[in-house]
């Protein structure tokens, strides 16, 4: 797609302003880093067009203090100070790093996560935001925690002009099928490969 140009134009009956404005489900998923980074800066491009924004970040750790957080929490304030930008909400649905899971029993997690679903249904229901981030939310999908042919359905039939980045690595296909842009995160090289840890101001 150079220079922004589309391949073919759908016989959609849709006008170019149309198109070009309807709601997109993205998905950033793959086994590289960055996928969460990526939507972040999404949401601060849709933060500055004025749009509400709302995270939803699923089993990561609600003690841990991710830069992400800190960044678009201060822009929310920002807004509430000075009516520039848009409103920013982050909600922390689960405990224990995704890789390791470790703090809380599966019945907690799990619990966590269908509420947390629960609260994005509502959400949509209600068009409460203009810009959704679903951090870390294809491991309940894989999980089994939350019901992926509910997921898909409500994901397809929000209303409004609701756009949606879900974050994660192995993407259900059938997410992928629904999804308008899918972005796989594949690693060429990385520090750890040479023994070096993630480390402040890169990772966190």
């Amino acid at each position: 797609m150079p220079k922004g140009q589309v391949e073919s134009v759908p016989a959609d009956g849709l006008t170019t302003r149309q198109r070009r404005n309807r709601p997109l489900l993205v998905v950033h998923t793959g086994e590289m880093k960055g996928k969460s980074t990526a939507a972040f800066g999404m949401a601060m491009r849709a933060w500055n067009q004025g749009w509400s924004v709302a995270v939803y970040q699923f089993v990561k750790s609600a003690k841990w203090k991710v830069g992400e957080e800190s960044a678009l929490t201060a822009l929310g304030r920002l807004h509430e100070q000075t009516g520039e930008g848009g409103p920013v909400v982050w909600h922390k649905m689960g405990s224990g790093w995704s890789w390791s899971r470790r703090t809380g029993t599966e019945t907690d997690h799990a619990a966590d996560a269908a509420e947390g679903w629960a609260q994005i249904k509502r959400d949509l229901a209600a068009e409460a935001h203009r810009f959704y981030v679903l951090d870390e939310f294809t491991y309940p999908m894989t999980w089994g925690w939350v019901d992926i042919e509910d997921v898909i359905a409500t994901l397809s039939s929000r209303p409004g002009t609701q756009h949606v980045v879900i974050t994660g690595r192995n993407a259900h296909p059938a997410l992928v099928d629904a999804a308008d842009l899918v972005v796989e995160m594949t690693k060429v090289k990385h520090p750890m490969d040479a023994g070096q840890k993630g480390q402040r101001g890169i990772e966190w």
